[in-house]
């Protein structure tokens, strides 16, 4: 179910409204961001906007999009879903190239949140131990859900071992999960973990272990920096929907707005790895470097992806069925 949509604003009265929809664990930087970016805009232009704000699984908002939920500009938690959302037709070809940094505007890598104080994963391999009970979400509905899939085969096919011996220690994670029903969405898969007490190792965005231990969280975390992966967040504009609003001047500023230090920062502060170079130095002390960071290219881009691993009956359903 996608989330409800609110608005922040300024001034409400006679303002124009952008529909700004992202996936769930963004929350904390963008309810920063945007009332930022609308003093900006207003101090430029003196325009009032109202932003409406829908945060979800990224697979949820993408559905949802495409289903009619009318976003101008969107955050999805990976460049698969944006994809989606151009195949509909609803975002025009080249889209990475009318951003900068071809539109990744975050980054972050996977980490493992523990709670038993026996369990101590500091490698991928410590995740097959008969002790430990993962928690994950979905990837049918969870963009966060498919990189963590990804880092789990990655960890052993991309990492010299064979695509069998992948699928041995995937299934046996996921056979080991201890919860009927998979988590629709990364912080769902928090809630399940922190406020159920289910499971004794969560998988999850490096961004929500930092913010938890913003937050007052004693549980420890461990992010694998031999190899992990590189979480890339894309943002584009919905150019059918701008175009229908007469929005694309104010969603295409606020598409340059993410990428700027004042930003960025934001971001930074709330534990998404930044992208822009003089903030990536300023919190460098933060985010240790991993030795072997993979991409979405070394598994041949998201198409082969999605074909390979979450359309209907592929590894994914293989596995869980199985499970």
């Amino acid at each position: 179910m996608v989330a409800l949509l609110f608005s922040f604003s300024v001034q409400a009265q006679q303002a124009k409204t952008i529909t700004f929809v992202s996936y769930a664990v963004t929350q904390s930087a963008y309810s920063k961001i945007i009332p930022k970016f609308i003093a900006d805009w207003k101090k430029k232009t003196g325009e009032t906007i109202v932003f409406r704000q829908s945060y979800a699984g990224s697979g949820s908002q993408t559905k949802a999009i495409i289903n009619g939920l009318e976003a101008d500009i969107t955050a999805l938690a990976l460049a698969g879903d944006t994809k989606k959302l151009e195949n509909a037709g609803l975002i025009k070809p080249g889209w990475e190239k009318r951003a900068p940094n071809d539109a990744i505007v975050t980054r972050s890598v996977i980490t493992f949140i523990t709670r038993d104080k026996g369990v101590k994963p500091t490698k991928w391999s410590d995740l097959a131990n008969d002790n430990v009970k993962v928690i994950t979400a979905n990837p049918k509905t969870s963009g966060g859900a498919q990189w963590n899939f990804l880092g789990l085969w990655g960890s052993v096919a991309l990492n010299g071992g064979t695509e069998a011996q992948a699928r041995t220690f995937v299934q046996k994670i996921y056979s080991n999960i201890p919860v009927p029903q998979l988590p629709k969405d990364a912080r769902e898969a928090s809630d399940v973990f922190y406020k159920r007490g289910r499971g004794n190792v969560l998988l999850n965005y490096e961004n929500e272990a930092i913010l938890a231990k913003q937050k007052g969280s004693k549980v420890p975390y461990y992010i694998p920096t031999d190899y992990n992966m590189s979480i890339d967040n894309p943002v584009a504009l919905v150019d059918k929907n701008v175009d229908k609003h007469g929005t694309r001047k104010i969603a295409e500023a606020f598409v340059q707005f993410v990428f700027t230090p004042e930003a960025q920062r934001e971001f930074a502060k709330v534990g998404f790895r930044p992208v822009n170079a003089q903030v990536v130095k300023e919190f460098s002390s933060q985010y240790p470097a991993v030795k072997k960071l993979v991409t979405i290219k070394d598994f041949g881009g998201w198409g082969n992806i999605q074909t390979k691993f979450f359309a209907d009956k592929a590894v994914f359903d293989q596995i869980t069925a199985k499970g």
